[in-house]
């Protein structure tokens, strides 16, 4: 809430009792598929006195090896989908939606799971991400970044209404998408997946201790609040005509400036960024050609937050 934002005395909050952790969202992001997995096959459904439910969300996705069959089920939990009649011609995805709609929610219900993870991998080049409809989660960013040192660890920052928002963590009281790369489609890498593994551990670790009654000092963190998306340049057929540029490829997060390389077409010409200063992310992402996104920018800000407790029931 942007009012923890604001006021720096501390602060009571309800407590976590349960979490869902999911996987396989997109059918070809491989880390979260097989983390569900392993904790489905360890029987993890407790850390301390936090419920844990673990899901793995396109099961036919994961098993075509795609993104996904019909329809990308990351946009599909919005209110307008969320509620709308399923006849034959209803697309797989969206039928999903409203299943995992009805077993983790239903979104914006006093019933819905208290904390919704889910796991997603990019083949940008953008280490860990803690992806964030609201800023209330920022608590989960400054823990993860606070103990986890292999990879950079970044929060983004949406701010899209709930009733708009289309992603599955919003059908949590409280949600966010972690988010690792790179990864090609298609592939597991040890990397990645114990880069996950420890961050999920440090965020239930966190919870059992918060849910015990341990308080937690207020602090400062960063985050990238998206601005806009950009594309790629095309003819007038629709077709692109230029490639991101080697000099931004692989620099996600760093500070774009008016002037800066940014797309060499086919023919070698250099395009060059103008605008206002920004940070650059989703740089080149595989899954965000259909989408007609060659980045995502966005400006880089420092929140403070409140020392916070846990309020008892």
């Amino acid at each position: 809430l942007l009012y923890w934002a604001q006021q720096m005395e501390r602060t009571s909050v309800p407590p976590i009792h349960n979490v869902a952790i999911c996987g396989g969202t997109h059918g070809n992001e491989l880390t979260g598929v097989y983390i569900v997995r392993e904790m489905q096959k360890q029987k993890m459904e407790k850390a301390g006195s936090v419920s844990v439910t673990t899901v793995e969300t396109n099961p036919r996705a994961v098993a075509a090896g795609r993104r996904y069959t019909e329809m990308d089920l990351n946009r599909c939990f919005t209110d307008v989908l969320l509620s709308s009649p399923i006849t034959e011609s209803t697309p797989y995805e969206v039928r999903r939606a409203q299943e995992l709609n009805a077993q983790l929610g239903p979104k914006g219900s006093a019933e819905a799971v208290d904390l919704l993870i889910d796991l997603h991998n990019t083949t940008s080049n953008m280490g860990l991400c803690l992806i964030l409809l609201v800023i209330d989660s920022l608590y989960y960013t400054k823990i993860i970044e606070n103990n986890l040192s292999s990879v950079p660890v970044r929060a983004i920052q949406l701010d899209i209404p709930s009733s708009k928002a289309y992603s599955l963590e919003s059908v949590g009281k409280h949600g966010f998408a972690i988010e690792v790369g790179p990864q090609p489609n298609g592939v597991l890498r040890a990397d990645i997946f114990n880069v996950v593994k420890e961050a999920l551990d440090l965020t239930l670790q966190w919870l059992q201790k918060f849910s015990s009654g341990h308080s937690f000092e207020g602090g400062t963190v960063e985050a990238y609040t998206f601005v806009k998306s950009v594309d790629y340049p095309r003819d007038s057929a629709g077709k692109a005509t230029a490639v991101i540029h080697q000099n931004l490829q692989d620099n996600d997060f760093k500070l774009l400036r008016s002037g800066d390389p940014i797309f060499q077409t086919f023919s070698g010409d250099i395009l060059k960024y103008e605008g206002e200063d920004l940070y650059p992310f989703f740089v080149n992402e595989c899954a965000y050609y259909e989408k007609k996104i060659a980045f995502h920018l966005a400006q880089r800000k420092t929140y403070s937050f409140p020392p916070i407790s846990v309020k008892n029931d």
